[in-house]
């Protein structure tokens, strides 16, 4: 079998279990098998798999039709400019969350040598991309999950950040290292209700810890923004990932806490998604 067979086989069966975007998925996961880049793929289509290759293809190819998510597969998502590593441990790196490292670059042209704390680091995705942008900051990253810490300091590594960023095992609660300039935050907002409604790719296979965000959706907001008063310098700025319609909530929670709000950003869908405030 080459991989243009192969192809055509991973595309029926993928199609048939309701993945719309079957063709590029499994390209994506041929790629994986050789580890070329799809072009590459592509131009050689021709090319005969070993026994060994077909088993690892249509292992992959199981997997995905199981709506298990590609980034999982490949261990691996862009985000930002930069390619951070992923497995199961860490929420897969949304676009709309760009919208944080846009805000904070806006917020720093011309500021030198600023301390980040990033609360709930995961991936590292926020606080590394920043910290590639603005070549003189400092960031620290917390979170409760060790496995968690460990695919950030790959990522960091990778990106030749490891001598800028500080990382520790830690609840936000028992967190009471330094004084920060920023603080950025994409915490779990969803309403634990809520989460059974998810698509199956994210409710079965990503964290559930990193998106449940209690009863009401704001019990980690509430504990980010209480804690981060105590954690930021006055006129230091937090910046919130939270969902389209807890804008109002979350703005009342931030005033009663000391906080300015200064913007609202909205995603890709023109949806409320980050809140920039500052410290009074």
């Amino acid at each position: 079998m080459n991989i243009f067979e192969a192809l055509k086989k991973g595309d029926h069966i993928l199609k048939k279990n309701g993945i719309k975007s079957y063709k590029l998925d499994s390209e994506i996961l041929m790629s994986k098998v050789f580890q070329k880049n799809r072009i590459d793929i592509i131009l050689n289509s021709n090319k005969n798999l070993s026994d060994k290759e077909i088993i690892l293809y249509n292992n992959l190819i199981e997997q995905r039709s199981k709506k298990k998510p590609i980034a999982y597969l490949i261990g691996k998502k862009e985000f930002w400019k930069y390619e951070f590593d992923v497995n199961k441990d860490v929420l897969i790196p949304r676009p709309d969350t760009e919208i944080i490292i846009e805000q904070t670059l806006k917020l720093t042209k011309n500021k030198s040598r600023l301390k980040i704390l990033d609360i709930g680091i995961g991936s590292g995705c926020i606080l590394l991309s920043i910290l590639k942008e603005r070549k003189s900051f400092y960031g620290t990253g917390i979170d409760i999950s060790k496995k968690t810490l460990d695919i950030c300091m790959i990522n960091a590594k990778k990106l030749h950040l490891n001598d800028r960023v500080r990382l520790f095992k830690s609840d936000i609660d028992n967190f009471n290292y330094g004084k920060y300039d920023f603080i950025v935050s994409n915490p779990p907002y969803i309403k634990r209700f809520d989460l059974k409604y998810m698509e199956k790719d994210v409710y079965d296979y990503e964290p559930l810890s990193a998106l449940d965000g209690g009863s009401d959706g704001l019990f980690k907001i509430k504990k980010v923004i209480y804690n981060s008063s105590k954690l930021i310098k006055k006129n230091g700025v937090l910046i919130l990932e939270i969902a389209y319609n807890q804008t109002d909530n979350v703005k009342k929670i931030l005033r009663k806490n000391g906080y300015y709000i200064k913007d609202v950003a909205k995603d890709l869908a023109k949806n409320n998604r980050c809140i920039v405030s500052f410290k009074i």
